[in-house]
């Protein structure tokens, strides 16, 4: 059999009833921190443009897109939560597979959910089937042919897997559906070119999304691709592809980020925010890293979030002068911060002998910094977030109120967080509710409690039903 019809039949033909209720709760937790991704870069330049574009291209329509009042058709609503999701670079990834599933899967898997009415056990176990599509793919590319690690290669797999289970494809369809997305998703850049990480193209994956979602609906109309684009055993490792469908879920070897740049960084943070002092003065910082981190753009001076994002010199001297929290998210102001850029130009950056094998399992750093009592240095092997250093749920929680701080209000966080714990018993229709602004008699009794009033308020939902908010919101 084909490798890509293999995939495509345990898409269409796994029972819901047999996901593991580990994989379940991990789904949970992956909608939790993807949703504060998005909120944090709902205002983003690039999120903005997106949006917007939704509108004008794809037109008003019935799927919502999050955080806002504004509605468009599934792909042009997926599209811009997409762009949202994956705008600050904070949204999970996967080592094997060198790159970000959450925002394409997620993101496309609610949309169409909501257009098909879909049920609770078949969106989540569409969203799980979607990961380990794309991440299977993602993952068996010999390192050697790999001539990007952009994730949008490979995001429409797993975007059109979501999106054939959904809609309820055959194997044969999905198959179908697999090879269209496969063959007709952005080539965005090749190696060479690392100065486009700089640019709003970024990874391209809400492009990819969107040729994923319309390859599925293409296939459930008859349309075809080649079956054969995964047969190259030079360019996939067939084992990694097909082996041991649904005997483990590559969704829960995802790693999460606290802090929005690029993941081959993490690890120097760390190190640089468990040795920084508040107060102290930088004498000299000093990073080693592994080789391919030298590839990024790594501008001292970016002129945009997107360049921030990419570049060791500015991501650690953001971190080292102003902590965890100047790095959650990464607000415009440091692009023309003088003590930021200061920093920045004085880093030092070289790649170590130490670390030449390691990725992309692993990303590690070490860091040497002055603050004025001699040189201290420290190794991370595995930046937090990593399966071996995860994130606990209180720290994912932490995050998603850090960053979600600018676009939503701390009892409007309370609803998703309260939806999303919620997530097994009540299913999606609580969270798609919460995803949209609450009324105007929300913000009324926000403010009644600032005045020490006790309100009783309950806010209408979308579809018409009262939205409830525990009493213990307004105390």
């Amino acid at each position: 059999m084909r490798a890509i019809s293999e995939l495509a039949d345990f898409v269409s033909s796994y029972r819901a009833c047999a996901l593991p209720a580990a994989t379940r709760q991990t789904i949970s937790l992956l909608i939790l921190d993807l949703i504060g991704a998005a909120a944090a870069g709902l205002r983003s330049p690039l999120a903005d443009a997106a949006r917007k574009s939704a509108l004008d291209a794809y037109g008003e329509g019935p799927i919502s897109i999050w955080l806002t009042d504004q509605h468009s058709s599934v792909v042009g609503a997926a599209m811009a939560n997409s762009a949202a999701a994956s705008a600050l670079d904070i949204d999970d990834g996967h080592r094997s597979a060198g790159g970000h599933a959450g925002a394409g899967v997620i993101p496309a898997a609610l949309a169409v959910a909501q257009a098909v009415g879909a049920s609770d056990s078949e969106t989540v176990v569409a969203i799980a089937l979607g990961y380990e599509i794309a991440l299977r793919v993602a993952s068996s590319r010999p390192v050697e042919t790999i001539d990007t690690y952009a994730s949008g290669r490979w995001v429409g797999y797993g975007v059109a897997a979501a999106a054939s289970r959904l809609l309820g494809l055959s194997a044969t369809e999905a198959a179908h559906a697999l090879a269209i997305a496969g063959s007709e998703g952005p080539i965005v850049f090749l190696t060479p070119t690392s100065k486009f990480e700089g640019s709003t193209i970024k990874e391209g994956i809400p492009a990819a999304l969107v040729a994923g979602i319309t390859a599925a609906y293409r296939a459930r109309a008859a349309a075809t691709g080649p079956l054969d684009l995964l047969d190259d055993n030079d360019r996939f490792t067939r084992h990694v592809l097909t082996d041991n469908l649904g005997s483990s879920w590559e969704v829960q070897k995802c790693y999460l980020k606290p802090y929005a740049c690029c993941r081959y960084i993490h690890a120097a943070i760390d190190a640089i925010l468990a040795m920084r002092r508040d107060g102290q003065e930088i004498r000299k910082l000093r990073i080693e890293t592994f080789p391919q981190a030298m590839r990024l753009a790594n501008e001292r001076a970016p002129s945009t979030l997107e360049g921030g994002q990419y570049s060791f010199y500015f991501s650690c001297a953001v971190a080292a002068l102003y902590g965890r929290e100047g790095l959650q998210p990464v607000h415009l102001e440091r692009l023309t911060d003088a003590r930021v850029l200061d920093l920045a130009a004085r880093i030092e950056l070289q790649p170590s002998p130490d670390f030449a094998s390691a990725f992309p399992v692993g990303t590690p750093a070490r860091v040497v910094m002055d603050q004025g009592n001699g040189p201290e240095e420290m190794t991370v092997l595995h930046p937090l977030g990593d399966v071996a250093n995860p994130l606990s749920t209180n720290q994912i929680t932490e995050k998603f109120k850090n960053i979600a701080g600018k676009s939503v209000h701390p009892l409007w966080q309370d609803e998703i967080l309260l939806a999303i714990r919620n997530l097994e018993t009540a299913g999606f229709l609580p969270l798609l509710t919460a995803l949209s602004p609450p009324d105007d008699d929300l913000w009324t009794a926000i403010a009644d409690v600032g005045s020490n009033q006790e309100p009783d308020v309950r806010p209408v939902a979308p579809d018409g039903r009262k939205r409830e908010f525990p009493r213990t919101f307004f105390r």
